[in-house]
């Protein structure tokens, strides 16, 4: 096992990114290429943030990509209210997604603020 795999932000992040990919995959066709290539940039640094950032020495650093992968669901929140306004998504769609990425955010915060703690202990 891989040291990010025992997380459970990186499940979520990773099942965002994976559902995301399969969502929005047919979004360039309906002119929306720009859109869905930024959703993608951030789906895809989310769990790969976790993924570096589980292999550097000590709390500090963990802290640092997990501040990185906060950022990142964030822009995929702004990137699923654009495309629902603009009704790439219809509304169960856009509900299933939004519960994965608020469930990633949610666990990756507690995730951040136990690493955290870590790292004051370490000063």
């Amino acid at each position: 096992m891989m040291p990010y795999e025992r997380f459970e932000a990186w499940k979520l992040c990773h099942r965002l990114n994976i559902s995301l990919c399969r969502l929005a995959k047919h979004w360039d066709r309906k002119g929306h290429a720009e859109l869905k290539w930024q959703i993608y940039r951030a789906a895809w640094s989310a769990p790969a943030n976790i993924v570096e950032g589980s292999t550097k020495r000590g709390a500090r650093e963990l802290r640092r990509y997990l501040d990185i992968t906060l950022g990142s669901l964030a822009e995929i929140s702004y990137g699923l209210m654009v495309a629902r306004e603009l009704e790439l998504l219809t509304a169960e769609e856009w509900k299933g997604i939004e519960e994965i990425r608020a469930s990633a955010s949610k666990v990756t915060w507690a995730l951040y603020n136990s690493v955290r703690k870590a790292a004051e202990v370490q000063k």
